[in-house]
């Protein structure tokens, strides 16, 4: 097995980071805690356990974060007790190539994607403990209250491994309908599902996307599916983003390179006051607003340009402390709700998990994967697709690789 990693090696991250400043490159040597590493085969090491060969696999964005170092100890999570060695890529199609005895969800051959990165993410089910806490007794693996007791074995490998060991809790079964690349997009496509049903625009209500990465696309391709008569608001910072935001049905782009908060006052019919000392105020803007960034200046911006008693979700991530301006919820009672990938969702009297709601959309052409995977490589070169997707000035939207 090949797999590429990160250790939580605070002296070596530390140490690494001093480094970056001055040499950035120091990312690709041994003095970081990320690197590749070839491992024999591991066990399976219990009879639920099983064995999958990868397809190919997503590059996202929180990979990248861990691989750059783009992260604080002192942010909450950083506190929790977890795996020391954290094997990256999550959005991968594979193959079953060995089960235990114990397993019952699955057969040699079949094509899964995974659902809880192996060994990163343990929940009730993957621990196997005997009763299980009410998230995960309800399907909301990923708010697992046991997470960090660190019971029982735990994976090896992931999405960016030709290979990898998971409980069979931890991968989904993937429909024969369902082509490779359709497959690859299901965990990201659940993560902007999951969001838009975290606060679902109403009939006519105007809703903002911020961000135009994969996130942000698949955000506004969910609201356009699940919210048709909504009004869709993407801000985009690349020409090829606006191109993709209009193919997949935005009714307004905008860039952020200019006034966003004027051309938002213009859409939503609100009142814009400039200040010379910020970037000013919007009153009576967007009904909700998607941050699909998540940094301390796309939070401040998605308070400031919802409506009073709007909503704005946080649907991307910085695993950074952050200082950003927090009055609108007071002064606008702007609610500011978290959206952490997927879980059980209530949609039109069904209960369902977000997976299985993709795959339905899917199947049913609402959601598709059209020209969203623009580059591939084969996983040999990670490191020129891992630069690849760093740098959205090559036209990059998603860059798979492939195995």
């Amino acid at each position: 097995m090949k797999a590429i990693y990160f250790d939580k090696n605070i002296p070596k991250a530390l140490v690494t980071l001093a480094i970056k400043r001055i040499w950035p490159g120091v990312i690709w040597t041994p003095i970081a805690p990320t690197g590749v590493e070839e491992i024999p085969d591991p066990e399976l090491p219990g009879p639920r356990w099983l064995r999958v060969r990868n397809r190919q696999c997503g590059i996202c964005a929180t990979d990248l974060t861990l691989f750059f170092l783009d992260a604080d100890p002192r942010v909450a999570p950083a506190a929790l007790p977890g795996i020391n060695r954290i094997y990256l890529g999550h959005e991968a199609v594979g193959e079953v190539a060995e089960i235990g005895p114990g397993v019952e969800r699955f057969k040699v051959g079949d094509r899964v994607v995974i659902e809880a990165r192996p060994g990163g993410s343990p929940n009730c089910y993957t621990q196997e403990l005997d009763t299980p806490c009410e998230y995960c007794a309800r399907g909301d693996t990923r708010l697992c209250e046991n997470g960090s007791l660190g019971e029982g074995p735990v994976g090896v490998g992931s999405g960016w491994a030709d290979s990898y060991t998971a409980h069979e809790s931890e991968v989904w079964p993937v429909p024969d309908d369902l082509t490779d690349d359709q497959a690859s997009l299901i965990e990201p496509m659940a993560v902007a599902a999951h969001a838009v049903l975290r606060r679902r625009p109403e009939a006519g209500e105007k809703a903002l996307v911020i961000g135009s990465g994969i996130i942000g696309l698949l955000t506004l391709q969910a609201l356009k599916a699940l919210s048709p008569e909504s009004h869709v608001t993407s801000v985009v910072r690349y020409s090829h983003q606006g191109e993709a935001a209009k193919r997949l049905g935005a009714d307004e782009v905008i860039s952020d390179g200019g006034d966003i908060y004027a051309k938002a006052a213009l859409i939503t019919k609100a009142k814009y006051y400039q200040s010379m000392l910020n970037r000013g105020m919007v009153l009576g803007g967007f009904d909700v607003v998607y941050d699909c960034v998540g940094n301390k200046y796309t939070l401040r911006d998605a308070l400031r340009l919802s409506r009073a008693g709007g909503t704005a979700v946080i649907v991307g991530i910085s695993l950074n402390q952050m200082k950003f301006d927090t009055s609108p919820i007071w002064f606008q009672e702007v609610d500011l709700i978290g959206s952490k990938t997927f879980g059980m969702e209530e949609l039109d009297g069904r209960r369902l998990h977000t997976f299985d709601l993709v795959i339905e959309m899917l199947q049913k052409g609402v959601l598709n994967e059209a020209e969203l995977i623009t580059h591939r490589f084969p996983f040999a070169e990670y490191h020129k697709a891992i630069t690849t997707a760093m740098d959205k000035g090559t036209g990059a939207i998603k860059v798979t690789l492939t195995f």
